[in-house]
């Protein structure tokens, strides 16, 4: 078995495993990928330096790139999990003339600048950090950018942002990332920072049938950097096949133009792609002076804390003899709606299926004044900790629901299947698996026009401008990015959308 049937035995096989790796943010880079990123560090360099070396992948590229190379190059790895590390030894991935330092990057980085540094960080997301540590990582990003970002900001922001400042004067860094890199609220703080100090040479992109991580809900981005002169343009790339050696030869080429059958190379503005942002196809067209929030408001959906206990099939709510009053029709996942339009049939459909329909939705009367079949299921909900969640915890008194307006649309902002509107003729709230579209005007004209522009192909198109790109080509909106939403003029005016209160605002992407 070579290295690389190796490394991808590494990825997660099922949903354990990943759990697994996810707590470490560990996902190897393919060979494919690692040799093309190496590719662009070994024109100038003595030594690489990877600060999450995980078991090798770039240093056999390197490995497999250096007879091409009249010199030596060393590399010198760091990461903080030794188990990894003897796994690579004990498979023969490392030899002897591998430098390894077992040491936390972000907390106590080497004490030296590097000519060459590349990466695939670990990718954990802000809500699996410790608050110290999250405070740990403000006060560097504070130390070294002079400002801190959103909390959202997940740990691998932070490797990028260590690596870039141990960059020598004209030293180069290829890091691979998730899209939200460059998609996330904290990212147009992050890329004006690096574009007034560094230079973007490239992007790379990859088609979800060309992702380097199959079966892991991430969507990849590789970023090379050089430490000299921002640049007004650069190379945005996209990968459309994967194991395919064009992507290396077109670095190594020193990023020539010409024809390479598998990939797309655009020569882009950085000012036009800090705008559309650097994951996303160049949008080159004049921006559209009409955005939803023109046309409607957004909110989440119901958060529960415990859609077990809260969300109920009919047979269980009847089982349970809950009065009306407290039950409304809801709806929680994106699969069980097809199409664009909910209605009473679909909750007929689903209720046969044995899926939930109905919102358990108490107010905040005292225990004592609810009918006794209530107080009896709170009791025993109290009895299983359900009011010991987290987020239920918060509340006052913590089985007090919140509370939505029916929404005339829903918007499924998370999925496997394609991210849309949907039209709410069931009269339902959604759960956070969906969005609330409410427009400004009830009136059933204006409705119904605004229907038809949300599912628009044009507008649907427009998601990927606002939205943030996961794994499989799914994207997720969140609502004030869906308020962002830009509308085409022409639908608009083929619709004769219009209302006297609304002001239009220029559309300025997230």
């Amino acid at each position: 078995m070579n290295v690389t049937q190796k490394l991808h035995q590494k990825l997660p096989q099922n949903w354990d495993e990943r759990e697994k790796l996810r707590e470490k943010g560990q996902f190897w880079t393919p060979k494919w990928v690692a040799e093309a990123m190496i590719a662009y560090l070994v024109e100038d360099t003595d030594l690489i330096f990877d600060p999450a070396v995980g078991n090798g992948a770039f240093y056999n590229a390197l490995k497999n790139l250096q007879p091409k190379s009249n010199k030596k190059i060393t590399f010198y790895g760091n990461d903080v999990d030794e188990n990894v590390i003897k796994e690579g030894i004990e498979e023969g991935i490392f030899d002897s003339d591998f430098i390894f330092e077992l040491n936390d990057f972000i907390i106590s980085p080497p004490n030296r600048q590097f000519k060459a540094i590349v990466a695939n960080p670990p990718y954990i997301r802000h809500h699996r950090l410790p608050l110290h540590i999250k405070n740990k990582l403000k006060k560097i990003s504070l130390k070294i950018m002079g400002f801190t970002l959103d909390g959202r900001a997940g740990l691998h922001i932070y490797f990028l942002i260590r690596a870039l400042d141990l960059l020598e004067p004209n030293g180069r860094l290829a890091f691979i990332m998730p899209a939200d890199t460059c998609e996330g609220i904290f990212a147009k703080k992050l890329w004006n920072w690096i574009a007034n100090k560094y230079c973007l040479e490239s992007v790379v992109t990859f088609l979800p049938e060309a992702t380097p991580f199959p079966k892991v809900d991430t969507n990849a981005v590789v970023f090379l950097v050089k430490n000299k002169k921002a640049s007004k343009t650069f190379f945005w790339v996209r990968c459309e096949q994967v194991y395919s050696n064009d992507l290396k030869e077109f670095i190594l080429s020193g990023f020539e133009e010409k024809d390479f059958q598998t990939l797309t190379i655009i020569k882009r503005d950085l000012d036009e792609a800090l705008i559309t942002g650097l994951s996303r196809y160049p949008n080159n067209e004049t921006y559209s002076k009409y955005r939803l929030i023109d046309f409607a408001e957004v909110m989440r959906g119901i958060a529960t804390g415990s859609n077990e206990f809260f969300f109920l099939t009919k047979k269980r709510a009847e089982e349970l003899e809950i009065p009306e009053e407290f039950l409304i029709p809801a709806i929680g996942r994106t699969r069980d709606v097809n199409g664009v339009t909910i209605t009473k049939q679909t909750l007929l459909e689903l209720e046969k299926k044995g899926r939930p329909t109905l919102l358990f939705s108490p107010d905040g009367r005292r225990l004592k004044d609810f009918p006794i079949k209530v107080q009896e299921y709170l009791l025993n909900g109290e009895k299983q900790g359900i009011n010991k969640k987290t987020l239920i915890a918060t509340r006052k008194p913590w089985y007090k629901m919140e509370q939505r307006e029916i929404p005339k649309f829903l918007f499924a902002y998370l999925g496997r299947r394609n991210a849309r509107f949907i039209k709410n003729e069931a009269g339902v709230v959604p759960l956070t698996g969906f969005l609330c579209v409410y427009p400004k005007s009830n009136d059933t004209g204006y409705v119904e026009k605004l229907g038809e522009i949300l599912k628009h192909p044009d507008t649907v198109e427009n998601l990927s401008l606002v939205g943030k790109s996961y794994g499989g080509g799914a994207i997720k909106v969140e609502p004030r990015a869906l308020e962002n939403l830009p509308i085409p003029e022409y639908i608009i005016k083929k619709f004769d959308l219009t209302l006297e209160h609304t002001s239009i605002q220029t559309f300025l992407p997230l």
